[in-house]
């Protein structure tokens, strides 16, 4: 939990300190069983159950029910998101720790370059990526989907979009590594904090150098890419200044390459386990888009979203007191199983005709990329199972790893005929 806790401003410490968290019973246990992904929903239910809101620690708690969850992220002045995340980065991310209305000016920036009218743009060059991973595996009957089509697709679209060759794609798989999954270049650093530390503050450095060096190159030589029109771009009558840049770039690296890589690899692993959901894709294709927010809600891939801070003594919908300073985490995947938004949310459902999941998060700081990572997943369920219909895993395989951090499955090893 040490990446979760925060230090609040000198505004945030000057507010009212009268209130007071309710902690409720928990133990080493409970706080580990937070970290186990491989099953956690009917956890989710309990963690629900005993309490909607629980401190974990002095100064940290978590939300697990809906509507304290959707409070929490809805009320930007009672729960701040200026906080340290602590992930190799020297500034706060853009715009993902900057609050109201700075934040404003930077979404009505950033929105329209991730609309759904520019997501129609990027179609065909989505769908044409995902083809030519799923090219050098179809015939071949196997495939490790994690490290064969998950983690690289997404990575490969987001080189198209700010312009890079496709020759970078090991580049930016390593800087992504280095922040969110550290024990890929250093074994040890699962089990020792400093030298996980000090992976991701080396990536990080290498991710400031990159768009440093990219960003000078698009000033001399801009073109139609991300990069371009943020160099091009005001605010206030002022252009960005580089160091904007380069903060909303690492957040784009950090979330725009590995998040859609871990809901892949849940899909995948609940279709091929599923045959029933799984034929209904195949069947009738217009499921799809409904098929990628009901895995979404199930799944949840991004867990628990980053805290937020309280600026003051806040009363919660349910009458619980959070005292000023505590940093807050809502838990998605719970909140996306609270029989109270959702009563039949134990089933997965393709035809849910109405789906409230707070997969992205909610209010201003709804995750920015939400119409891009659609895209990508409703792209690869439709070419995927149009040409490999069915699959299964495979056999010695059949145990799913699920490292902690963002739900994910490791090595998911798939066949088919």
């Amino acid at each position: 939990m040490k990446n979760a806790t925060t230090e609040p401003s000198k505004a945030e410490e000057s507010q009212d300190r009268g209130a007071h968290s309710v902690t409720m019973p928990f133990g080493n246990e409970d706080v580990d069983a937070l970290f186990d992904m491989s099953a956690p929903q009917p956890r989710y239910r309990e963690l629900v159950e005993r309490g909607g809101l629980v401190e974990v620690m002095p100064g940290c708690a978590f939300a697990f029910a809906a509507p304290l969850s959707e409070f929490v992220l809805k009320h930007h002045e009672l729960f701040s998101s200026r906080v340290q995340m602590h992930l190799g980065n020297v500034r706060p991310l853009i715009p993902l720790n900057v609050d109201p209305p700075q934040h404003a000016q930077y979404r009505r920036l950033l929105d329209p370059i991730f609309s759904p009218r520019q997501m129609d743009r990027q179609e065909a060059d989505i769908s044409r990526r995902a083809n030519q991973f799923i090219d050098l595996f179809i015939d071949r009957g196997t495939c490790n989907f994690t490290e064969e089509f998950a983690e690289v697709f997404p990575s490969s679209v987001f080189l198209g979009l700010i312009g890079l060759p496709e020759a970078d794609l090991r580049t930016f798989l390593h800087m992504r590594d280095g922040i969110l999954h550290p024990e890929k270049i250093d074994p040890e650093a699962l089990v020792d904090v400093q030298r996980r530390t000090a992976v991701m503050n080396r990536a990080g450095e290498e991710i400031y150098s990159y768009f440093t060096a990219l960003i000078k190159d698009r000033k001399r030589q801009p073109g139609n890419d991300i990069v371009s029109r943020l160099v091009r771009a005001e605010i206030d009558g002022g252009q960005l200044g580089t160091d904007e840049i380069l903060d909303i770039m690492f957040l784009f690296v950090i979330a725009g390459l590995d998040t859609v890589s871990d809901s892949l690899t849940c899909f995948f692993a609940f279709l091929a386990t599923h045959p029933d959901h799984r034929n209904q894709i195949v069947e009738d294709p217009t499921i799809i888009p409904a098929a990628v927010e009901e895995l979404l809600r199930w799944e949840s891939p991004v867990p628990s979203g980053a805290p937020r801070v309280a600026t003051r003594g806040v009363t919660m919908p349910d009458g619980t007191e959070v005292a000023a300073g505590t940093a807050v985490i809502v838990s998605y995947g719970a909140a996306n199983v609270d029989p109270s938004a959702h009563p039949d949310g134990f089933e997965v459902r393709f035809d849910r005709k109405v789906n409230r999941h707070v997969a992205f998060g909610a209010g201003v700081h709804r995750c920015l990329g939400s119409h891009l990572a659609r895209r990508e997943l409703r792209v690869t369920l439709r070419e995927w199972h149009r040409r490999i219909p069915d699959y299964w895993l495979t056999p010695g395989h059949e145990r799913l790893e699920f490292p902690p951090g963002l739900r994910h499955v490791k090595d998911l090893m798939i066949s088919w005929a």
